[in-house]
């Protein structure tokens, strides 16, 4: 019964976003599916609650590369690059930006935290404005199972099982299975089998 409830309301989020989907589509042709997503993503992220969750996930499973029916996206969270995955039950808190990001399967991202296109979004040449130098974008993974705490930004790969401290900055890649923390982000220590998240 459960979930066919479930079905029921992400059937009824659908119907509730066919209109933005289809603004979303028509404008795309003309500005972009980044800024369009980025667009309509700034929308919907002020629908509080339960119901702004399904919505959320209705509209970005039809314009993100992928989209877990079972993911939670939280409120105030934008995304700007359609490149970007949502796994299966994976959790992203509110107040959150989300370039080009791959978050996996069961992953946790705490509030506040901010996960650009990797490291180079912008280029560095001082004879020419920033905003009009094209950037490196680079697809930054969040394994399966990882915790990213609060406002922690993470410009680089997260491994399977890594917790990432709040407030830290990942600018390299963090391996599998380590507790990591700082600015930049250093190994604190390996997990052990016997602690929990």
């Amino acid at each position: 019964m459960r979930e066919f409830i479930k079905a029921l309301l992400r059937g009824v989020a659908l119907l509730v976003v066919a209109p933005i989907l289809l603004w979303y589509f028509a404008w795309s042709l003309i500005l972009g599916h980044d800024r369009m997503v980025e667009s309509c993503s700034q929308a919907l992220a002020l629908v509080p609650g339960l119901s702004g969750q399904y919505l959320r996930r209705a509209f970005l499973a039809r314009t993100l590369a992928e989209c877990g029916d079972s993911a939670v996206i939280g409120f105030g969270t934008v995304f700007s690059r359609t490149g970007a995955r949502i796994g299966a039950r994976a959790y992203i808190g509110p107040l959150c930006t989300i370039g080009l990001a791959h978050i996996k399967d069961d992953a946790l991202v705490a509030a506040g935290v901010h996960i650009p296109s990797g490291p180079r979004t912008h280029g560095i040449d001082p004879s020419i404005p920033i905003r009009d130098q094209r950037g490196d974008a680079r697809l930054v993974t969040i394994g399966r199972g990882a915790w990213i705490g609060n406002n922690a930004v993470v410009m680089a790969d997260v491994g399977d099982g890594t917790i990432v401290g709040a407030g830290a900055v990942v600018t390299s890649p963090i391996p599998d299975r380590v507790i990591a923390a700082g600015v930049p982000a250093r190994v604190v220590r390996a997990r052990g089998d016997d602690e929990t998240l």
